[in-house]
């Protein structure tokens, strides 16, 4: 699944640098080049990972991060910087750091090191599934899009887990009939129908937000499960 990064740095060699290879690995890179302009990035996108300098102009990185952290304390985050002595290192693990890269640094390495934090941060059970904005929690029945819930029926979460347990196929009617409704029958289909259109209805009020899912009809097969980029 598309994870979004927040990388920020005053250097843009270095953004461009990191971005691109980040981009490579499939990753969603928003930019900034002061903690002030990153926290509105924040704020307005659903942000999975935070890669930011310490010294920026306008607000640094510590800052930036004592702020983000009172929105989502549980955010990973990356200090990549210039700063090695001990008592620097020491203040950003005490803030919860993630990781502490000092430069130069190959990024290659800061591709492995950003894999394996959102591996471990990520991680999905049998009863969860997340994709780019979307969070379902099939024990607790609780459905989130980025920081909102989004209240759905019995049917209407069956409905959206099977589409979202596997966003590359496209369902038809029968197999949705068949898996939300044990249903088999022809004259069953207009249920689907409406279904779909009430939780369309429902989706649509989170348009605005990156990484938002939308159900997308295939004409003459189904339907499958896509992201608002």
């Amino acid at each position: 699944m598309t994870k979004n990064i927040l990388l920020v740095d005053d250097e843009k060699t270095i953004i461009d640098i990191s971005k691109k290879y980040l981009e490579k690995e499939g990753y969603v890179v928003f930019e900034a080049t002061n903690g002030k302009e990153a926290f509105t990035i924040f704020e307005a996108n659903n942000i999975d990972l935070i890669i930011t300098d310490i010294m920026m102009p306008e607000k640094d990185g510590y800052d930036l991060i004592i702020d983000i952290l009172e929105e989502n304390a549980d955010l990973p985050f990356i200090f990549i910087t210039a700063k090695n002595a001990n008592q620097d290192r020491l203040y950003a693990l005490t803030l919860g750091a993630d990781d502490y890269i000092t430069k130069p640094y190959n990024p290659r390495e800061l591709v492995l090191r950003v894999k394996n934090i959102l591996r471990r941060v990520y991680r999905q059970s049998d009863s969860q599934i997340q994709i780019a904005a979307l969070t379902m929690d099939y024990e607790r029945r609780s459905v989130k899009i980025g920081q909102y819930a989004l209240d759905l029926t019995t049917k209407e979460f069956a409905l959206l887990w099977l589409l979202a347990k596997d966003t590359d196929k496209v369902f038809s009617k029968s197999e949705i009939l068949s898996c939300v409704w044990q249903s088999y029958s022809i004259d069953d289909q207009n249920t689907v129908n409406v279904h779909i259109h009430r939780l369309r209805e429902k989706l649509h009020a989170f348009a605005n937000i990156t990484g938002a899912p939308m159900i997308k009809t295939i004409w003459g097969t189904g339907y499958k499960l896509e992201v608002i980029e």
